[in-house]
């Protein structure tokens, strides 16, 4: 049959020559055709008013009753969230509306149908509603009708483009790495896939195309950047996700700085693009050690002051068994000052303590400097001369608090880092800071860090990330105290990125795998692949993975991540919407040669 002879399907709506969103005072008298969803309808006797919704605006309908009783009854049987299309000429509106773009002008209807009914919504389709979260995310194609929700869905959109546009601009190349791979050594993360063909083998759903990326640049495959899904099988918080999105990037013959400048650049077009906001270059960098120290965080946010005062050597043989038995263990003694707080009650004090404990603290020593002395239960073993020390110490005035952690020295940082924070919300200093952002670089991680409970050494970043050359030596020796050359991007106290320079030397390699307890044979099992074309002439190599995700909750001011996620999972790892994740059918489990083990009493 000829092309020509194909008869073209009818539609049952008329297609819209404009968005609800777009049409302006410069139309006026201009014939116009809308599609839709009913947002709102009043009946005022005279005249019937429709607000019509799409992603781009709300547009006003309206129709005179008496004039258009046809049209009338059409709009009289109109439901919330129906879909339908309607014609007519635009016009001046008597009463302005200047909360919205096109709040100059309405339509008056001259025809109109309905392209689809609407069951009745189980909540109304608007920004501010007190909603429970799982009821949206149940019916999260509703949800996503929300214009504040479409708006995020629209900066993620921008970020992206931003991306491609960025990176292709700096010579990198766009390759997709595979979703299927080996499970790693931390593989009780991993999500796994049985592989039917090979009964009792399994692939793993990627934490991170590191691997991949690296053997990238091996290949002479200098710059690559991928916007890649990411999985890891581990217990959520509010701001993670099972899958999540990141922005990878690797880079060839290049030192940190080649990194840090690199994503940089493209940080500040992202704020340019997204926010008109211009960004210099050049954040300040913090090492890991200073920014615990002062802020008691590797992601500090340093908008809100309250830095961390170390006191060991102030209280040192003060004969408080807290503070020298802290001391006495190679612990430490410190404390932040929370400024015009030394009016807090007893029950204040009490939840802050309980907070504290959330982070490991056995318990909260406090001063209070009031016009009336000095209050706190410490005060009896501290003399007059050590507590006017720790006044000096804090720069503590009439009117403030001061709060004191003694432990070991991350924990004690630890619990100082939150509370400085908790107190921050408390005293409302992060409601001034909206539209602030602040960027900084973390560096100089420790290599390893060491499980409380086992004593084993784990790698900070990953077994892939080179030792800072200086403390090389240290990887066989004390491997513990082996810093890295690892950095971390921070925004506003949250990390949205990460990245590291990369061991290109199969020695080195071999040495870290053995630091971290692996024997030549689980490397080789494991990592064999990788070991085999470090031999290959190796370049020095190094790159950095974005959250994409976290990137676009900081633009669009949410602290949500299921804000910035078409259909995201709750915290408990759940889609409400799709019924996932579900049992299935005994045959298949039969296929790939599994079964299910009974449950435990």
């Amino acid at each position: 049959m000829s092309i020509h002879n194909i008869r073209k399907v009818k539609m049952n709506f008329a297609k819209r020559t404009h968005n609800c969103g777009e049409l302006r005072e410069s139309n006026i008298d201009d014939n116009v055709t809308l599609n839709g969803w009913v947002s709102v309808r009043r009946d005022l006797g005279g005249l019937f008013f429709i607000d019509l919704r799409d992603r781009y605006g709300i547009t006003q309908l309206f129709i005179y009753p008496e004039q258009q009783p046809e049209l009338y009854a059409t709009a009289q049987s109109l439901g919330q969230e129906d879909c339908i299309w309607a014609t007519g000429k635009v016009r001046r509106r008597d009463s302005v509306n200047t909360d919205m773009p096109t709040g100059l002008i309405e339509i008056w209807i001259e025809d109109m149908g309905v392209i689809s009914k609407s069951s009745l919504p189980p909540f109304e389709i608007k920004d501010k509603s007190d909603v429970s979260e799982e009821l949206r995310l149940k019916y999260r194609y509703l949800d996503l009708r929300r214009p504040s929700l479409q708006q995020k869905m629209i900066i993620r959109n921008e970020v992206s483009q931003v991306c491609h546009r960025y990176f292709h601009q700096n010579g990198f190349v766009e390759i997709e790495t595979p979703v299927l791979m080996k499970s790693t050594p931390e593989g009780a993360r991993d999500f796994l896939v049985p592989s039917r063909i090979n009964r009792g083998q399994f692939y793993a759903l990627p934490q991170s195309p590191q691997i991949f990326k690296q053997i990238l640049m091996m290949s002479g495959l200098d710059r690559y950047m991928q916007i890649v899904k990411c999985f890891r099988d581990e217990d959520l918080r509010s701001d993670r996700q099972p899958e999540f999105t990141q922005i990878d990037v690797e880079m060839s013959f290049v030192d940190q700085d080649d990194v840090i400048s690199m994503t940089e650049g493209f940080i500040g077009e992202l704020w340019k693009e997204t926010l008109d906001i211009e960004v210099a270059g050049g954040f300040k960098r913090l090492s890991y050690k200073e920014a615990m120290e002062r802020y008691g965080s590797d992601k500090p946010d340093t908008r809100i002051g309250m830095e961390i005062v170390d006191l060991s050597t102030t209280v040192n043989g003060s004969g408080f068994k807290v503070f020298d038995g802290a001391l006495e263990s190679g612990g430490i003694v410190a404390a932040i000052n929370a400024k015009g707080c030394a009016g807090y009650s007893r029950k204040q004090i009490d939840g802050l303590t309980d907070f504290a404990k959330k982070y490991g603290a056995k318990g909260l020593a406090y001063i209070k400097f009031t016009t009336d002395g000095i209050s706190s239960p410490i005060a009896k073993f501290l003399s007059d001369e050590m507590m006017e020390a720790i006044k000096t110490a804090t720069s503590a005035e009439t009117g403030d608090l001061v709060l004191i952690s003694s432990d070991s020295w991350r924990r004690a940082l630890t619990i100082l880092g939150a509370l400085r924070l908790e107190m921050a919300r408390q005293t409302g200093i992060f409601d001034n800071l909206g539209g602030t952002f602040d960027f900084l670089w973390v560096v100089d991680f420790p290599l390893f860090e060491k499980d409380d409970e086992t004593g084993d050494l784990h790698a900070m970043h990953h077994p892939f990330t080179s030792p800072h050359p200086d403390d090389m030596e240290k990887l066989d020796t004390v491997p513990e105290e082996a810093r890295s050359i690892a950095y971390d991007l921070v925004i506003n106290g949250a990390e949205v990125g990460g990245g590291s320079i990369r061991i290109h030397n199969s020695d080195v390699q071999a040495r870290m795998f053995k630091a971290l307890g692996l024997t030549e044979e689980d490397a080789k099992e494991k990592f064999g692949f990788l070991l085999e074309a470090l031999t290959y002439g190796t370049p020095p190599h190094g790159g950095v993975a974005l959250g994409l995700d976290r990137l676009v909750m900081t633009i669009a001011g949410t602290s949500n991540i299921r804000d910035v996620i078409a259909f995201p999972k709750t915290t408990s790892g759940l889609s409400l919407m799709d019924g996932s994740p579900s049992g299935v059918a005994a045959a298949q489990l039969a296929e790939l040669g599994i079964g299910l083990a009974e449950k435990p009493e």
